[in-house]
């Protein structure tokens, strides 16, 4: 699994137009999943995201998580971070997980985060057209790919 975690002051995800999510305070985390991803990843990512020390203390230092300061998560799921550019101009998008793989692994990684958290993730929706809203605080954008676990 690839993530891409912002620290957001507030994001939102529309879907037609209609708000379907929004946080405040918190990480926004965009998931793409892999065929050969399983539940050890997700628990893996899951403590890792969690417990990511990226939000300010109140001397402006990274030095606290989510649950240190009862913060909110956001979930996308987003298959192009597996995008291929290595031939042509056109990403190939081979390594990311088939639907009926993936969908089922995007929401048992956001029931994952939402016990890790100790409370209910806000998320988009699995394959749905998307317009994601937000503002990334610091900017802080960090990559983690559960495959990597150096």
């Amino acid at each position: 699994m690839k993530v891409v975690i912002q620290r957001v002051t507030r994001a939102s995800v529309k879907i037609d137009s209609e708000i379907k999510s929004c946080i405040e305070a918190g990480l926004l985390v965009f998931v793409g999943i892999e065929e050969a991803d399983n539940h050890e990843d997700i628990a893996w990512l899951s403590r890792k995201i969690t417990q990511l020390r990226v939000m300010s203390d109140p001397d402006g230092v990274m030095n606290l998580s989510v649950i240190d300061i009862g913060a909110e998560i956001l979930v996308i799921s987003q298959f192009t971070l597996h995008a291929s550019t290595i031939k042509g101009n056109r990403p190939s998008y081979i390594k990311a997980a088939r639907p009926e793989i993936a969908e089922p692994l995007y929401q048992e990684f956001c029931k994952y985060l939402t016990v890790a958290l100790g409370k209910p993730v806000a998320a988009g929706v699995f394959g749905a057209h998307m317009n994601i809203e937000l503002v990334n605080d610091g900017p802080v954008t960090i990559v983690i790919d559960s495959k990597i676990k150096e």
